[in-house]
């Protein structure tokens, strides 16, 4: 895995230039391969490119296609999240960091500048992208124009935004400050940021914070008349000269942008002048508005003086065109090496770059949102093309999820049922679902049943089933199903859309049986909640296991969660935490709590334990202070089935939380049971887990 940071702004405009290519060139000197990541791009006007992007690309020569160092342009983002589309944005994000990620040592991501574009703020956004990367987290915050104390609050109020969202920040840079000022911005930050954040002042650098005539002209469409080789020069004010040129020279400033009507050839020919002479300041440029041009002969002796000073003709008036100078915001390009030389010195002189390349190399987070989890079952799912029976073919919501995965092409499927019957269905669903890439076997009149009727008698015969019951059973979608798994026609099986779970998992346990060393088959629910993806069991096989059988659905609940990514922290739920409880129920939780810890002293459990300490770390603190899984459970378990049934079905009502599952542990091979109130979504994350499961054996 790569390690990568994610540098977020509080706001727009803070400098973040700076401090991106300054920790790409630290990157790049810890190792050759760099990518660069910048999520949501916003390319100005009669621009084919993202400014950030070709820049970070062409001043370091990085290895990456620019196509792929970006998900969205801005609008296209302002209209998804518009549209309550917000899982459409974090999946593309997700899939085009992990190109990168898979590719590259380091990765820099840079965030949005939304600039509060369509009611989504700069904040909103970072947070919402960090998060579900998984990567840590650089806050960007610029102290110009702000009282001290009212931008020291905005950084910790920040800061308290990612952490509280459960992202990880490694450090906090207070960029743009007086120089005067650094000392105490330091001090006051590390009153109200915690010790072990990196925490870095860098001050304000007044040519850095100055637009280029180029970022001018692009802004106002402008022609340039003489000076194109100078477009790069700083502009450090602008005055407007209409007065006669006597006054008017008494007002130039150093790396002054000349504003006049196009026609004043006196006020034109004085600044050149002005700008050649040791006795006034240089200026930066002339701009000529009004699209008005100096006479054939003017141009000539123009000329003829013209050394360093770029002159552009605009559209518009005087005053008008001043006011969209006055916006401009300076940014820095690839050409611009100036620019780029100061901010990488700057960066080199006031961060402390040893010790951010050391925390960003040692850091690992266990971290795993809901969305980032969906993402890693459809490349898990990929590793190995498995195939996947589908007994229940005939269903409509089963016809759906086929024609998605078929789209995907990460499964082989086999549909049960009659295929004239399943077309008629896709026809009518509007589906694109193609059946000759599909296999659709019919049990009432398959070519397979002698055969499966023989290994099914074979198989039962010791428990007096005759060989016309078998013939029959074979008939069955759910016995069909499994002998195909049996007979290596299919790698795992989901059904229960229709179907009982008995009717689902019975011949499973006839037929697959479970592996060696386990007596109990069981399930887990992988929720996923708003911020985090909880392992919930047994939820949907056992009614009241005893302790010995609950000690054994939380060590196969562990090693499922430890499967899909999940770092496993079991919490055994009962009605009381710790010690405090007396009774039958909590008497077992607690003597199946220590039945795991004797049979795997490497996994961390708590148990007995109450859902909300399990859970809510500042409950956790005041009923098991001194627990490594209070507060951060990532495994429930629960005492029985109608706890573990009610409670899964109650978050996910309530809360509109995605379960996915039930996912069936201990079988030789992978069955899974589906909800009779399964929807399309559920069918299609309950087929990726089958087949994940197949490729693990």
């Amino acid at each position: 895995m790569s390690k990568a940071i994610y540098i977020s702004t509080i706001e727009s405009n803070s400098g973040k230039s700076l401090i991106s290519l300054g920790i790409l060139r630290m990157m790049l000197n810890q190792s050759s391969k760099v990518g660069y990541f910048r999520p949501i791009i916003n390319k100005r006007k009669n621009s084919d490119f993202d400014n950030h992007t070709n820049t970070a690309i062409k001043f370091f020569n990085l290895d990456v296609d620019y196509k792929d160092c970006y998900a969205f342009e801005q609008h296209e983002v302002v209209a998804l999240l518009s549209e309550g589309k917000t899982d459409t944005v974090i999946h593309e994000i997700i899939k085009k960091y992990k190109y990168l990620e898979a590719k590259y040592d380091y990765v820099l991501i840079e965030g949005t500048d939304f600039s509060g574009d369509g009611g989504f703020t700069e904040l909103d956004v970072n947070l919402m992208i960090a998060k579900n990367l998984g990567v840590p987290v650089l806050i960007i915050g610029a102290g110009n124009g702000k009282k001290k104390k009212d931008f020291i609050n905005t950084m910790q109020l920040t800061y308290t935004s990612f952490i509280q969202k459960e992202v990880d920040v490694i450090g906090v840079i207070a960029n743009k400050i007086e120089v005067d000022e650094i000392e105490y911005i330091e001090s006051e930050l590390k009153k109200v940021i915690p010790e072990n954040i990196h925490i870095d002042v860098v001050p304000k650098v007044n040519f850095l914070a100055y637009p280029t005539v180029k970022e001018v002209v692009e802004e106002l469409n402008g022609k340039i008349i003489f000076g194109k080789q100078f477009l790069d020069n700083a502009i450090g004010s602008y005055s407007i000269g209409a007065m006669q040129l006597r006054n008017y020279l008494t007002r130039i400033k150093e790396n002054a942008l000349v504003i006049t009507p196009g026609d004043r050839a006196d006020i034109i020919l004085g600044a050149l002048q002005a700008n050649a002479s040791s006795n006034y300041p240089k200026i930066s440029g002339i701009i000529l508005t009004g699209s008005l041009l100096p006479e054939e002969s003017i141009l000539k002796l123009i000329e003829g003086v013209q050394s360093s000073v770029p002159i552009i003709s605009v559209k518009g008036g005087t005053f008008g065109v001043s006011n969209q100078i006055g916006a401009v915001r300076p940014k820095i390009y690839a050409t611009n090496t100036k620019k780029i030389v100061l901010a990488l010195d700057t960066f080199d002189t006031y961060v402390n770059v040893q010790g951010l390349t050391n925390i960003l190399s040692n850091f690992n987070s266990e971290k795993l949102t809901p969305s980032m989890f969906q993402y890693n079952l459809l490349q898990k799912a990929k590793v190995s093309r498995k195939h996947i029976v589908l007994p229940e073919g005939n269903d409509e919501r089963i016809i759906e999820a086929a024609a998605r995965l078929q789209l995907l092409n990460i499964v082989d499927l086999t549909l049960l049922g009659d295929k004239r019957e399943i077309q008629s269905k896709s026809d009518a669903l509007g589906l694109q679902l193609d059946l000759n890439k599909l296999s659709i076997l019919n049990p009432a009149d398959s070519i397979h049943n002698n055969n499966f009727a023989r290994t099914l008698y074979e198989a039962r015969k010791h428990k007096g089933m005759t060989e016309t019951t078998a013939m029959d059973l074979t008939k069955d979608v759910s016995y069909y199903g499994t002998l195909m798994i049996y007979n290596g026609l299919a790698d795992g099986m989901v059904s229960g859309a229709v179907h009982t779970t008995m009717h689902t998992i019975k011949p499973a346990l006839q037929i697959i049986k479970t592996k060696p060393g386990v007596s109990v088959v069981s399930s887990v629910f992988f929720m996923c909640l708003s911020d985090r993806v909880s392992v919930m069991g047994d939820c949907a096989v056992n009614p009241n296991p005893n302790a010995a059988q609950l000690a054994e659905i939380a060590i196969s609940s562990a090693q499922s969660a430890e499967a899909f990514g999940i770092k496993a922290k079991i919490a055994m739920l009962s009605y009381s935490s710790g010690s405090s409880g007396k009774g039958e129920e909590v008497e077992k939780v607690r003597k199946a709590t220590e039945i795991v810890r004797q049979l795997k002293p490497d996994l961390l459990i708590e148990g007995p334990i109450q859902y909300d300490a399990a859970v809510d770390m500042s409950v956790a603190k005041t009923k098991l202070p001194d627990s490594k899984v209070a507060g951060q459970a990532s495994v429930l378990i629960f005492p029985d089935l109608n706890t573990g049934n009610n409670t899964y079905k109650a978050i996910q009502r309530e809360t509109g939380a995605l379960a996915i599952g039930p996912m069936l542990q201990g079988l030789n091979k992978p069955v899974n049971d589906l909800s009779r109130g399964c929807t399309v979504a559920d069918i299609f994350n309950t087929v990726l887990l089958t087949a994940i499961q197949a490729n693990q054996g």
